[in-house]
């Protein structure tokens, strides 16, 4: 959808007299047999041109010429050419201009594998290319590099430094060593950038392919200790061999985000990274190396994180329910059937199964807990997990009984009973509250 709308939009823009191509991302993907997820447009028109054209569009970035178009199921970003004046945030231009020359247009944008322009409607497939920085050379020979001098574009935008990352770790590609250094000269500028901006950059890394090369190249470039310092102490803390042959927690680590499905949800990447982050604390040497304590550690560090990046509460929640039940299924097949109801019913309980596998085949490679509980969460219907109560709150007062915390308590014993198989029925729970928690006679 969003393909034929690019080139609706490129056909009408080249009616009225406009240059216009795809370029960026897109294009790069192409190139490389890939198909993009988004299209976008750079052209001579302007804005004011471009939404005369195209009504049913809106300015996303006026200061920068960036006009959305949409059509039900599909949208494009149609930016004009423009040149950009000084960077003074680390974010934002001072001032742009808008051009009519796509070299100027390019010679802005980061890296030269992103600096494309492509007409698809010319020979020979895809289209034909404009290229002023060598970006094809740079694909073919599967390079990472920056458009002009590396240091310039990182300082204009630091966010560039993490995504120089990600496009090394997903595609494959080597970072070149006049962008490399300048990563690492330019790290420290990444503290600068705003938590959201970081944390989105850091889950594209984490739920992209290859997220384990993506971790070992934020090491290497120097970007880790600025934005995950706690991630980067896991190294070399070593583990007991009988249960981790694979090594040490960041190695183990690294594993497991590589044992993760395709297109992890940001909630389940993040649980991975995090499942172990109270390991280095918690290490100790007695009988053979222990963690003792590691996952409440874990979940005090892991909340820092978490707070620091600006995550919702809702995936804050979801991310340290998965770094406190991760060692639970070691007891999966001793837990009473309350218990074991209980932690299949854990909201998106399909993460912490998918946690866990990879936890397996990153270690030990045992997956007998694993199967025993996925087996269990399949053969057990949703109206066992969560049966409707045989008593009520309401029933409770209407009994005489005082809401407050035996108020609670009565109720979860209720649950528990009914849970284990122990209570099938009103009347029965009736008695079991009676006879436990007796009223006194006036």
């Amino acid at each position: 959808m969003n393909r034929d709308l690019a080139l609706r939009i490129l056909a009408a823009l080249r009616a009225h007299g406009h240059a216009a191509y795809l370029v960026g991302g897109c294009v790069r993907d192409l190139l490389l047999n890939q198909s993009p997820k988004d299209y976008d447009v750079a052209t001579s028109a302007t804005p004011g041109e471009i939404t005369a054209l195209f009504p049913h569009s809106g300015l996303v970035g006026a200061h920068f010429g960036v006009v959305l178009v949409k059509e039900p199921g599909a949208a494009v970003e149609v930016a004009s050419f423009r040149t950009e004046g000084p960077y003074t945030d680390g974010r934002h231009p001072a001032h742009v201009a808008l051009v009519t020359d796509p070299r100027l247009d390019a010679q802005r944008r980061d890296f030269t594998i992103n600096a494309l322009f492509l007409d698809p409607t010319e020979p020979p497939p895809p289209g034909r290319v404009l290229d002023f920085f060598h970006g094809r050379d740079d694909l073919a020979h599967r390079i990472i590099r920056c458009v002009g001098d590396p240091r310039a574009r990182f300082q204009e935008d630091h966010l560039r430094l993490l995504r120089a990352v990600r496009f090394a770790a997903r595609l494959g590609f080597t970072i070149e060593p006049e962008t490399f250094a300048a990563i690492r000269a330019e790290a420290p500028s990444l503290a600068r950038i705003a938590a959201e901006r970081i944390r989105d950059e850091l889950t594209r890394i984490l739920t992209q392919p290859h997220p384990a090369e993506g971790l070992r190249l934020l090491d290497a470039t120097g970007l880790l200790p600025v934005v995950l310092p706690e991630v980067q102490q896991l190294q070399g803390v070593e583990q007991p061999p009988e249960f981790h042959p694979e090594g040490d927690v960041w190695t183990h680590t690294l594993l497991m985000l590589d044992a993760l499905p395709p297109a992890p949800s940001p909630t389940l990447a993040w649980g991975v990274l995090l499942h172990d982050i109270g390991k280095p604390a918690t290490f100790t040497v007695s009988d053979r190396i222990r963690f003792n304590g590691h996952v409440e550690a874990g979940l005090d560090i892991a909340r820092r994180i978490l707070s620091r990046l600006r995550f919702s509460g809702d995936d804050t929640e979801q991310i340290l329910s998965l770094v406190a039940n991760h060692m639970r299924f070691g007891d999966i097949h001793r837990m009473k059937e309350s218990t074991l109801k209980r932690f299949l019913r854990l909201p998106q309980f399909d993460e912490h199964l998918a946690l866990h596998r990879a936890d397996c085949l990153s270690s030990h490679g045992h997956l007998d807990n694993y199967e025993y509980a996925r087996e269990r969460l399949a053969a057990t219907p949703p109206e066992q997990l969560r049966p409707p109560r045989l008593l009520t709150g309401a029933d409770l007062l209407a009994l005489g009984y005082e809401q407050g915390p035996l108020y609670r308590e009565i109720l979860t014993a209720l649950e528990t009973a009914q849970l284990d198989g122990d209570l099938t029925s009103r009347d029965e729970a009736l008695a079991f509250v009676q006879g436990r928690w007796p009223l006194s006679q006036p």
